[in-house]
């Protein structure tokens, strides 16, 4: 279970009833969530700083991720509190084209590349991500190695709630993540071996 980003007021119901629950729990964070804020509510949800309590689920946009997450990490960081990090980079990149909910791949891709380039640059562990996708051939995300257009949301737009990425724009982005993190991981061998 997880607190949405419009949902997260500490003194709502969603945060009272999210407080009695003893299973983990997720947290949405976007850009109106200050450091403060962010303390505030993971002090409420996680009182006793129980690690794998408390996943803080990043949802920024790709254009908004590296103005906001740093600040995040760091008031994290600094008052010693024990969360998951995750990556939701579908949601703050949802856009309307052709009346047509939609996320441009190379959107999503920039944001978890950019989740992770800033983990790395704060020396903290990046939990992981969340995506929105299935097996079937649909046409709901534009972009990706099929670099598909506005005009082809409309062939195979199955959703009834949001756009996901289609099983090729999954694999497509797992094996383009994957890729990074093993440079990443080269390249600090390379510099712990030299």
């Amino acid at each position: 279970i997880w607190i949405g980003d419009r949902t997260r007021q500490p003194d709502h119901a969603h945060i009272e009833y999210c407080r009695g629950i003893k299973n983990p729990i997720g947290l949405k964070c976007g850009p109106s969530l200050t450091a403060d804020g962010l303390l505030e509510l993971i002090d409420l949800l996680n009182p006793a700083n129980e690690a794998g309590r408390l996943t803080l689920i990043c949802r920024f946009g790709h254009d908004k991720v590296a103005e906001h997450l740093p600040r995040l990490i760091r008031a994290v960081e600094r008052e010693g509190r024990k969360v998951v990090w995750s990556c939701d980079p579908m949601h703050g990149n949802t856009i309307t084209l052709n009346s047509y909910k939609t996320r441009p791949f190379d959107r999503i891709l920039t944001e978890v590349e950019n989740f992770f380039a800033i983990h790395q640059a704060e020396g903290t562990h990046p939990g992981g991500i969340h995506i929105e996708m299935t097996g079937n051939d649909v046409t709901e995300c534009t972009g990706g190695a099929r670099a598909l257009s506005a005009d082809d949301l409309q062939d195979r737009y199955h959703t009834h709630c949001d756009p996901r990425l289609n099983a090729d724009q999954a694999l497509e982005l797992a094996f383009l993540l994957a890729e990074k993190l093993k440079a990443g991981r080269d390249e600090r061998k390379l510099a712990v071996n030299a």
